[in-house]
């Protein structure tokens, strides 16, 4: 979801409410929707969970935080609906939930009676996607202190780098504060030492320009030094017809530039 707002837009007389699911906005997208006048409420789910299961229920109190703090809760996706039994986000390797901590990174996984019984006439695809007993979402996600969670990535776009597990939705964050970014994808690079490194796909505001080295300076004041993307591409980023960024032919270009 990006939101452009130009200069002439004006804040609406009354606010409008709505939920947003899919890939989560940025928070800075959140936080120039609410200045906007639209109050986001994060939905997540899948359609093997019968749609949304989880919601981003805000606290009265939250309301008494300042418009920035207010979207970095808005950005997470929350807790489970009252009709599924279990949420959690879990270790896919030893199958213990991660600890509370907002940083550690597992698998979000599901179980309870809105969840399917399997996919049709495909038993070994059923089988790994119960393993341990859990439906495996294959999103990740880190779980906070109050047991919210908030997604980090598909484990497909997760960026391995030296070992370390880096969230390309993390770097997009950063770069979207930057007031000159209207949009930002990251994704995975090749590395002949750190396996990965992430590669930033840049499109600038209307009338705007940023450099590399900028970016870079930008990214280093606000990230862990492994997490600030090595290369910078500023060019059109692809969508679909709904919006959202397809990152598979991102990283086929990736590819492309290494060959050349």
């Amino acid at each position: 979801m990006d939101v452009i707002l130009s200069e002439q837009a004006k804040p609406l007389s009354n606010g409008v409410a709505f939920f947003t699911a899919a890939a989560p906005p940025p928070e800075s997208t959140l936080a120039k929707m609410q200045h906007a006048g639209f109050e986001v409420t994060h939905l997540y789910g899948l359609a093997e969970v019968y749609g949304p299961a989880v919601v981003n229920e805000w606290h009265l109190e939250w309301d008494a935080l300042d418009i920035e703090e207010q979207a970095k809760l808005k950005a997470r996706q929350g807790v489970r609906y009252l009709p599924l039994e279990s949420l959690d986000v879990i270790n896919p390797e030893t199958m213990e939930p991660v600890p509370a901590d907002g940083k550690t990174i597992g698998e979000v996984m599901f179980r309870g009676n809105v969840v399917m019984k399997g996919y049709f006439k495909n038993l070994p695809a059923t089988e790994s996607a119960f393993k341990g007993g859990w439906f495996h979402s294959g999103d990740l996600a880190v779980k906070h202190p109050d047991g919210y969670i908030q997604l980090k990535d598909r484990s497909k776009d997760i960026i391995i780098s030296g070992g370390e597990n880096i969230s390309s939705i993390e770097i997009e964050d950063v770069l979207y504060k930057h007031p000159d970014v209207a949009v930002a994808a990251v994704v995975a690079c090749p590395h002949d030492k750190w396996g990965e490194v992430p590669f930033a796909f840049i499109e600038c505001a209307e009338g705007k320009a940023v450099t590399e080295e900028v970016l870079k300076a930008w990214c280093s004041e606000r990230l862990a030094g492994f997490k600030v993307p090595k290369h910078y591409v500023f060019t059109s980023i692809p969508r679909t017809p709904t919006g959202k960024i397809q990152k598979f032919q991102l990283r086929e270009d990736v590819l492309k530039r290494l060959e050349k």
